[in-house]
Order: C-alpha cells, then structure tokens, then sequence
C-alpha cells in the first residue's frame, strides 16, 4: 500500500466514503486511502481528509487536524478547501478565531466560483464581519451564488429585496428568490415565502399556502416557522383553529428559546388557551422573552406585574417594562403608560 499512487489512493478513498463502484461506505477505510494520497500531496483528498476530521467522519472530530489538512490544500489552490479554512477562522475551529482570515479565505474560493464561500463572503460583507459593512457588496457575491443555484444565497439574496439592503426594496424579487430556495427545502426560505402568502406581500395572500410552506420549515426543526404556524393554528387562520397544535408548536419553538414563541406560549398560560391557566408559568416565558427583546412580551410582563398576576403586584417593576415595550412603539404599552398617568 505504500506504494499506492496518489491518484490510485485517492479514488478508493472516495469510493469508500461515498459507498462507489460497489465499495460499502466505510469512513475508516477512506480515511486510511486518503491519507496515502493526501501524505503525497494530493490537494482533494488534503481536502476531504480535513473535512472528515473537521465533522467526525470515520474519525474523532479533531479541529486542528482538520484545519491542518485543510490549510495544505488550500495552499494549492483548492477553492473547497479555502472555503473550508475560511469557515474555520470564521468560527475559531482548530484556530484562534480571525474574521479577517476568515474573508481572505472566503475571497480566495469565491473568485473561483465556489459558492458557499460567494454566499459566505456575501454574509461577511452584509453583517460587517472582517470586512466594511457594504450592503452592495453583499448583494453581488449573494447573486452569484444564488445563480448557480445556491439556497443559502437565494434566501440572502431574498431578505435584501425585502429589507432594501444593496438593491432596491422589490417584494416581488424577494418573492422570487425567496420560491427558488424554499423549492429546494430550504426551512428559511419556505418560512420567509410562508409570511409574505400570510400578508400578502410581493403575491396574494393565501394563508392556507403559508400553512404550508409553514409547517414545511417546522418539520425540519426552524422555530420561526414553529411560531408562525403556531400563530395560524391559535386563530383558526389557513387551518382549522387548533389550540392543542399550537401549544405543542409554540412549545418547540420556545424550547429551542425563541422569543416570540415564549411570549406566545407564555400568552396561552395566562389566559388558558389549549393549557391549564397558569399565571406563574406565563410570567417565567414572559420574562424569557422580555430579555431578549420581544415588546409583546415585556408589555405583558408589566401587565402581570401591574395586576399582580403571578408575582407580587408592583407597580414600579410595570411601568419598567411597559417602558421598555414603549420604547419599541408598543401601543399597548404606550396606552398602558397612560393609564397609569404617565405620559411618555
């Protein structure tokens, strides 16, 4: 076997990772054919000998070994495994975590087309990571990668026709790239699509169709979609209305600790809808979602408060978080405020 020849080495490697021409997959065993071709330099099997270690395929997952192979590969030239070390540097795997390097890398496999360091380098550009924030920037690199087809970039590319980041604001663009990522089950994408058939944004509303697309994006795990469809089963909206349904979405989707869903679900305690009435169970949700920042959640909070609904009644702790929830434009709160004589 030491004298396999790379080439040799690196296709058996690949057959057993991949389970080709009547090889049974085995990690092990391509991890041992790749090292034989990686050890003699060959860039692709460096590059996939890094990403088993990086994701525990075959072998403990090793991010120093991983960002190891990666980075010899990458020094060839090889666009995946630039995108692989940028990804690294991005999250501090196997490397002290460097968003600038995590750009170098990103820019180095997208100017050779590879589209997940596009779509990554567009992420970078867009959030100001490593790199000026510049939202055209972005809007490019997502549009190259969206093109060939990438989900990742066709919802990116989707939220910046929504928001007007880059391009100008075109709910029908959004609607558009929005489709093609959710065509290929993309649960934001679907989710994405999902709310603008809820409002009829960039199309015509169809609450049934953001059912759909809804509990797509649920059944993989997205708790904004748990939410959303949460939401349509409590009000009998595109479905039947179903409170046990949508206890049990807005409880995955808060398990996962998303706020709108704590608010909600916190909501379905307070007022015994499709759960025993609970008023210290809602003020705990409540105040899970009130710190991260959810306005329905803190005006709720300070009703509980104010009421004496499941903790001491106080006042001042209300008008602490109708405050907060004002300063967000909450008209409940605001009104709240009001009520309480106090006129912000």
């Amino acid at each position: 076997m030491e004298n396999m020849s790379a080439k040799d080495a690196f296709k058996l490697g690949w057959d057993y990772m991949t389970g080709g021409h009547g090889k049974p997959k085995d990690y092990a065993k391509a991890i041992y054919y790749y090292k034989i071709a990686a050890e003699q330099g060959e860039q692709y099997a460096q590059n996939n000998l890094g990403v088993m270690y990086r994701d525990g395929m075959g072998v403990a997952k090793n991010y120093e070994e991983a960002v190891k192979w990666l980075r010899m590969s990458a020094d060839q030239g090889n666009a995946s495994a630039q995108c692989g070390l940028g990804v690294c540097y991005e999250r501090g795997w196997g490397v002290e975590q460097s968003y600038a390097d995590a750009v170098k890398w990103y820019r180095l496999a997208a100017n050779q087309g590879d589209i997940t360091a596009q779509n990554n380098l567009g992420v970078m550009y867009r959030n100001g990571i490593g790199v000026a924030k510049n939202c055209e920037e972005a809007v490019q690199w997502f549009r190259m990668a969206a093109e060939q087809g990438n989900a990742n970039a066709q919802s990116n590319l989707g939220v910046c026709y929504e928001r007007g980041w880059g391009v100008e604001q075109s709910y029908e663009e959004a609607v558009k790239w929005y489709r093609l990522a959710a065509q290929q089950g993309h649960a934001v994408g679907q989710n994405n699509l999902g709310v603008f058939y809820e409002c009829g944004r960039g199309v015509a509303q169809n609450k049934a169709e953001a059912a759909k697309l809804y509990n797509a994006a649920a059944k993989q795990g997205y708790a904004p979609a748990q939410s959303n469809l949460g939401f349509l089963y409590r009000d009998g909206k595109g479905v039947a209305k179903n409170y046990a349904e949508a206890i049990k979405l807005f409880r995955l989707a808060a398990n996962q600790g998303y706020p709108r869903a704590q608010m909600a679900l916190g909501y379905a305690y307070a007022n015994g809808q499709g759960v025993q009435q609970n008023y210290a169970e809602a003020v705990k949700l409540y105040r899970l979602a009130a710190a991260k920042g959810d306005q329905w959640a803190q005006n709720n909070l300070g009703w509980a408060y104010q009421n004496g609904q499941g903790v001491p009644k106080n006042v001042t702790e209300a008008v602490k978080w109708y405050r907060l929830a004002a300063a967000q434009g909450n008209e409940n709160a605001i009104a709240n405020l009001k009520n309480l004589g106090y006129n912000e």
